[in-house]
C-alpha cells in the first residue's frame, strides 16, 4: 500500500494536531461560513489548508459544501474552521430557517380561489 494509492495515510491527524473537535461550538452541516472582513488584513502563520478555505468562502458555503469542495471529511473541516473562528477570520451562522407553514384554513381557500377561476 502506497499512500499514493490509498491518499495520505496521517494527513487528518497532522492537519489538526491530533485535535478531534473543534474549539467552541460544533459547526453544523449546513451553517454558512463567509470570510471575515478582518481576514483581508494581512493575516499570516496559516496552514495552506485555513488560506484555502478563506479563499473559497469569499462567497458564502455551507460546511458540507466546503468539505466537498476541500475533498477532506467533515470532522477535519470542522476543527479548522475552529481555528479560522477563534482568530475571527471567519463568521459562522446557521443555515436559513423555512418560514412557518401558512394556516391550512388559508390554504384551502387559495384552493376554492384557483378552482373558481
Amino acid at each position: 500500500m502506497t499512500e499514493h494509492e490509498d491518499g495520505p495515510l496521517l494527513r487528518p491527524y497532522t492537519l489538526t494536531r491530533g485535535r478531534t473537535r473543534p474549539s467552541g461550538p460544533d459547526f453544523d452541516l449546513m451553517t454558512i461560513i463567509r470570510t471575515a472582513p478582518a481576514a483581508y488584513s494581512g493575516v499570516s502563520g496559516l496552514a495552506p489548508e485555513h488560506w484555502r478555505i478563506l479563499q473559497l468562502c469569499r462567497i458564502p458555503l455551507s460546511v458540507a459544501d466546503l468539505a466537498s469542495e476541500l475533498g477532506m471529511s467533515l470532522n477535519v473541516v470542522r476543527i479548522l474552521l475552529g481555528d479560522l473562528r477563534d482568530q475571527g477570520l471567519i463568521n459562522a451562522r446557521p443555515q436559513a430557517t423555512v418560514a412557518q407553514l401558512p394556516e391550512e384554513r388559508i390554504l384551502r381557500e387559495v384552493i376554492q380561489g384557483l378552482q373558481a377561476l
